[in-house]
């Protein structure tokens, strides 16, 4: 017992470390695959064909492959194929790599479900906004987009609280994020080795920031009822 609680603020440090850049990562794939997700499905609905049947593709392909596949192609295929690591090296590089795979990634399938809420919208609003004057914009953003982010958002909550958890596949690419760092300790770290608890800990980490997305999800869950 000696031997854990002389251990435990090195662990937590670590953990910390590991559970910030968790965090970067969460907040970059946000950042990027919402908006990008919203472009890929006006894409996927346009009616130029070609621009609707690539996206189309995108989609398939991304959603049809594992995450961890694309990690490996995204950061490796540069340097190896190419002869050009544009990602960089050291940990940078691996987090930009790490960003742009989960970014594309997860646009996809933000982009399946913003093409669900709108084309859930009953079209007799549309054809109502229509005979009051309105143009398609003014329906779009007056009418359709406000029940479209009440019907999105448990589904969009359920992907986003999936990106939580799957932020851990990027130690494919040897990305220290908080489950590297609790692994890093069975191996050897920092004068520690063969231990395996530290790996509960980062279960925990998971949970506490998981519920507290899941408390805000509801929130904003409640404060769209009125569209019911």
């Amino acid at each position: 017992m000696r031997v854990f609680f002389e251990q435990l603020p090195i662990v937590l440090h670590s953990l910390n470390i590991g559970f910030l850049q968790t965090i970067k990562l969460f907040g970059v794939t946000l950042l990027g695959a919402l908006p990008l997700g919203l472009v890929i499905c006006f894409g996927s609905i346009s009616r130029f064909k070609p621009l609707a049947g690539f996206c189309r593709v995108l989609i398939w392909i991304i959603r049809g492959t594992p995450l961890m596949i694309q990690l490996l192609i995204i950061y490796y295929f540069p340097g190896l194929v190419l002869g050009n690591a544009i990602w960089g090296g050291g940990e940078r590089g691996r987090f930009i790599a790490a960003s742009v795979a989960f970014i594309i990634n997860y646009s996809c399938y933000f982009a399946v479900i913003y093409r669900g809420g709108i084309q859930g919208v009953p079209v007799g609003q549309e054809e109502a906004g229509l005979v009051l004057g309105l143009t398609r914009r003014q329906i779009f953003s007056r009418i359709t987009l406000l029940q479209m982010v009440k019907r999105i958002v448990p589904p969009m909550s359920n992907e986003i609280l999936t990106l939580v958890k799957d932020t851990s596949l990027a130690r494919i690419i040897a990305l220290q994020e908080i489950i590297w760092a609790g692994q890093s300790f069975m191996k050897g770290s920092q004068g520690i080795s063969g231990v395996i608890w530290p790996l509960f800990f980062t279960a925990v980490y998971y949970l506490i920031f998981n519920g507290v997305l899941t408390i805000v999800f509801g929130r904003i869950e409640k404060r769209l009822e009125f569209f019911q």
